[in-house]
């Protein structure tokens, strides 16, 4: 491995990870363009820790471009429905570029009307909520996304069927000197992604995230999870932010929720109609943005500085430790597993592009 200047020893520079996800991607059948941004956007969730969005899934995706069920060249279209609003038909592409293209779309508008919300359908899993959600904050805009996740792993409150997704959730919110407050929630206690992680892994589930739906007893062993039901963030609670944003991002834009969601971990073969938006908002409409910064900043500080409890060295504030992350893995690369650059060795050898390590 050829590590950088400055790139800490056993980690991977960040352009090696980029330039091996672009490889793969045009391999796959994507043209360059789209591969670079799809690239861009996976490398951005491992540097903000969003481990299990990044180039963790990159094998995932390979196996549904090679299967056919994710269109390589898309022509996505955005039909304009209203001054605010506007629907995007991803055309069964990557969702990092449907997503991408709403959120742009989303900040073009909101330029012209102070708000717009811009909803996807035939779009894909696309990855990190947070990703999303900042894109915005480049235009000194808020920014909010929300998604149908990929597979029901959650009940209704007090239900034994997996009808819901994880449902991803992310605010953010520029600041001036500080960092953007950005906040970037599963609506189950913890991701799917975070299982899957810990599945190839092998590390134990904690006791409050899975349960097994015959017994209601807590699910340890992550080999077990794939029959077991997530559990909704704060009860009755989480599952009804997840129903209402499955309504939201699904139904009201023509894509798959409850029932009729497609378990792209299971059925790599299918077209899973995924649905997300994206609403952005000019903060200028409100009060001047430099001073809506500034009072985000005082806020920000305020709430740092306040006192935590016993054992806590500090609050934590939505943002803090993605900004630090950042920081450090843009300067240090990536520390991947040896498990999952087992499997992307894999992908290389299949597609006869250069490993990793090579890099």
């Amino acid at each position: 491995m050829n590590v950088q200047a400055g790139t800490k020893a056993g980690r991977i520079p960040i352009a090696a990870v980029n330039g091996f996800i672009v490889d793969a991607m045009m391999k796959a059948g994507v043209p360059a363009a789209d591969a670079a941004k799809i690239a861009e956007l996976m490398v951005e969730a491992d540097l903000i820790g969003a481990d299990a969005h990044g180039v963790f899934r990159l094998p995932q995706y390979m196996t549904r471009l090679k299967l056919g069920s994710t269109n390589a060249k898309p022509a996505i279209k955005v039909n304009r429905t209203a001054p605010a609003t506007a629907l995007v038909d991803g055309d069964n592409g990557m969702g990092h570029l449907v997503v991408s293209r709403a959120a742009e779309t989303a900040i073009e508008m909101a330029r012209e009307s102070g708000i717009a919300w811009v909803g996807c359908h035939m779009s894909g899993h696309a990855g990190a909520a947070g990703v999303y959600a900042a894109l915005p904050l480049k235009a000194d805009m808020i920014g909010m996304y929300a998604a149908v996740a990929n597979a029901n792993h959650m009940p209704l409150a007090g239900g034994a069927e997996p009808l819901l997704g994880t449902n991803p959730l992310a605010i953010a919110i520029p600041a001036g000197e500080e960092a953007p407050v950005v906040l970037d929630i599963a609506t189950s206690i913890v991701s799917y992604g975070t299982i899957k992680n810990h599945k190839m892994l092998n590390r134990p589930l904690q006791g409050d995230w899975m349960i097994d739906p015959k017994t209601g007893e807590a699910v340890i062993d992550p080999q077990k999870s794939a029959e077991a039901l997530l559990l909704p963030m704060a009860g009755y609670k989480g599952a009804g932010l997840a129903l209402m944003v499955g309504l939201l991002a699904g139904t009201l834009n023509g894509a798959l929720f409850g029932r009729d969601c497609v378990d792209f971990n299971l059925e790599p073969g299918k077209v899973t109609n995924t649905g997300q938006f994206v609403l952005a908002l000019d903060p200028a409409c409100f009060r001047p943005l430099a001073e809506f910064k500034a009072e985000v900043d005082r806020h920000v500080r305020e709430l740092r500085a306040s006192k935590p409890l016993p054992g806590n060295e500090a609050v934590r504030l939505p943002g803090d430790q993605r900004a630090r992350r950042r920081a450090d893995r843009a300067a240090n690369g990536l520390a991947l597993p040896p498990e999952l650059l087992a499997q992307l060795d894999k992908v290389a050898g299949e597609l006869s592009i250069e490993p990793l390590a090579a890099r």
